[in-house]
């Protein structure tokens, strides 16, 4: 194993401070319990946004903590979930009065102690909602959840609903439009080689040389299929097409209610793309690969849509949801609407995105 680390127990502290030595124009580091929180919070009239889960993926949560985006982010050890208390006093911290939304990626660590700390806030006082991301397409089910697992809208979903928030949205409307944009968002990853966690010391699992993995996770979990290495523009088909042409997700999720205090069920349709739609396309490295790569997979993408009728209105091309050295790529395509561009377009200013300012 060669990392860039000193002590393997001192891997998340040392790099949260140096996020902190960073950047303190933008974001301050708390310790026992770990979070991130944008420097001038709680945000007087404003809707607090707090998302988290294991290091490891950075920029994703900790990286878009900033005006624009989230207002705190909750980061757990490499690939394991943050605690409750982390999102309870992460809340506390950022929450101005206008109430707390949740942004939870679809693992069940991450989903059980969100749940636990939407519990705790409620007790407090504090108006919570919570919502989950699940959109990656290659599974159903994967060895760390149940249903589909939440990987790139998760990025889009921050920075759209971060905006809205920054206008003036009530709790309520960022909720429903986070929702929105879960339900339009879908994606799809590949793996080339796996990664290191620092604690295991050795590759998550292996990979011949000619050998890729489709579907892969952002832990490492297995995807769809094992098999021999294909040339940039097939990869890019068959990750396309599998978002392109996945029919109808119906599922059943909960999230909390806060007028009644207590979790409710709530079903959820994403319908198909179709000829017509304008998209936000995301091709984002999973932290080996070289940007001058993903634009070749960008290339073969914008074609493949154009063949669809999809037109691509907006992208974002490079390392924004990692998965620590992996090589791979994600495609992520995320239908839009004119309040949805509104938002992604807004001003935004973290360490990991900055546009507008």
């Amino acid at each position: 194993m060669k990392k860039l680390i000193n002590a393997v127990e001192d891997v998340v502290r040392e790099q949260l401070e140096g996020m902190a030595l960073a950047h303190p124009d933008l974001l301050k580091v708390h310790f026992d319990p770990n979070f991130v929180y944008r420097a001038d919070a709680p945000v007087k009239g404003k809707v607090a946004l707090v998302s988290g889960g294991g290091s490891g993926h950075e920029p994703m949560h900790g990286g878009f903590v900033g005006m624009g985006m989230l207002d705190a982010a909750c980061p757990g050890e490499v690939f394991t979930s943050p605690t409750p208390d982390q999102m309870y006093e992460a809340a506390k911290t950022v929450n101005s009065g206008e109430g707390v939304l949740f942004i939870v990626k679809n693992y069940t660590g991450d989903v059980l102690n969100f749940e636990t700390a939407a519990e705790l806030a409620h007790a407090d006082g504090i108006a919570v909602q919570s919502i989950l991301i699940d959109d990656d397409v290659a599974v159903k089910d994967s060895l760390y959840t149940a249903g589909r697992r939440g990987v790139g809208t998760t990025v889009l979903a921050e920075k759209i609903v971060g905006g809205a928030a920054e206008a003036g949205y009530s709790l309520k409307q960022c909720a429903d439009l986070c929702r929105k944009v879960n339900q339009y968002g879908r994606s799809m990853g590949m793996a080339l080689t796996s990664c290191t966690v620092p604690a295991a010391g050795k590759p998550t699992f292996e990979l011949g040389e000619d050998e890729m993995e489709i579907g892969i996770g952002i832990h490492g979990e297995p995807g769809r299929t094992r098999m021999k290495l294909k040339t940039a523009d097939e990869i890019t088909e068959i990750l396309a097409l599998g978002i392109i042409e996945d029919g109808p997700y119906t599922r059943t999720v909960r999230e909390w209610d806060n007028e009644k205090g207590e979790w409710v069920d709530v079903e959820l349709t994403d319908e198909p793309f179709k000829p017509g739609d304008q998209v936000i396309a995301f091709v984002n490295s999973m932290g080996g690969t070289p940007v001058s790569e993903l634009y070749a997979v960008y290339r073969k993408l914008a074609q493949i849509c154009e063949a669809k009728g999809l037109t691509i209105v907006r992208n974002l091309i490079g390392p924004y949801i990692t998965s620590l050295e992996m090589q791979g790529c994600s495609i992520t395509l995320l239908k839009t609407d004119e309040e949805i561009l509104r938002f992604w377009d807004a001003p935004v200013k973290t360490p990991g995105l900055r546009w507008g300012i």
